[in-house]
C-alpha cells in the first residue's frame, strides 16, 4: 500500500512539474546580463545599456530604490503611470494621445 501511495505521489508530482502548475511562476528579466535599465526622461519608455556605457541621450538612470528586475514586478509596474523630469522629479506620466 505504501509503495502504490509513494508512486502515485511521485507521478503527480512529475505531472505537476511538467504542466508548469508547481505553484512557482517565472518572470523575464527586464535587461540581459552585462546590461542595466534606463528610462526616458519625461515618458515612460525603457532601454537597457551595456554595463559601463553610458545612459543614452534623453534617458536617465532610475532612481535608486526603484529600479524594476523583472518583468510586472513592483517597479516595472509603477514607471508605466510615472516617469522623471528634466530636474529628476518623479512626476505622473503624460497620458499617452
Amino acid at each position: 500500500m505504501r509503495t502504490s501511495a509513494a508512486a502515485a505521489l511521485t507521478g503527480a508530482a512529475a505531472v505537476l512539474a511538467l504542466t508548469g502548475c508547481s505553484g512557482l511562476s517565472f518572470q523575464d528579466d527586464i535587461c540581459a546580463g552585462g546590461e542595466y535599465p534606463v528610462m526616458t526622461v519625461g515618458a515612460t519608455g525603457s532601454a537597457c545599456v551595456k554595463d559601463g556605457e553610458k545612459v543614452p541621450e534623453g534617458y536617465t538612470r532610475y532612481p535608486e530604490g526603484k529600479v524594476p528586475q523583472k518583468v510586472d514586478d513592483e517597479w516595472d509596474v509603477y514607471w508605466r503611470t510615472h516617469t522623471v523630469d528634466k530636474e529628476g522629479n518623479v512626476i505622473d506620466a503624460p497620458e499617452a494621445g
